[in-house]
């Protein structure tokens, strides 16, 4: 089994250990290999735009925002632009900044015939530490991986 694969499994397991609709869950290193191995993958970012611009962004990621800062509003069209931007048959891994976002959005695309939906565990910053700040503990910035300012 090639590690692609096993992540892959590893990603499946989580979503049935927590019945979850779409399928799977994966670490953000696992998201960066899976997008440097996997040809068509995509990650898509699911925060907001003001998110986007202050605390940065993963470089090639796509951005479709889920809910839009002040208040943070649904956004209305945001399955009308993933069926507009996404071919329901790729691999698209959602991210936002914790992964509580991101899952309600792969749950809608789940159900809405994406068919293979990942949410990235931890999101971007992670949780907070012990002074309340995110992006040092988990996640995909205290990770290491690559990102910019936006």
């Amino acid at each position: 089994m090639s590690h692609r694969s096993e992540i892959l499994q590893r990603a499946h397991d989580r979503a049935a250990q927590s019945d979850l609709p779409y399928s799977g869950a994966v670490t953000p290193e696992e998201a960066w290999e899976l997008l440097q191995s996997l040809p068509g993958a995509h990650l898509v970012d699911v925060r907001s735009h003001a998110e986007l611009q202050f605390v940065g962004v993963v470089p090639g990621a796509l951005s479709l925002e889920w809910k839009a800062w002040p208040g943070m509003q649904p956004n209305p069209h945001f399955l009308a632009q993933a069926e507009h931007q996404l071919d329901k048959e790729t691999v698209l891994m959602l991210l936002c900044r914790t992964g509580a976002r991101s899952d309600e959005a792969a749950r809608l695309l789940a159900s809405h015939g994406f068919s293979s939906v990942y949410n990235v565990l931890e999101g971007f910053e992670g949780d907070k530490d012990e002074a309340e700040h995110r992006g040092q503990l988990t996640g995909w910035k205290a990770r290491g991986l690559p990102w910019q300012q936006g």
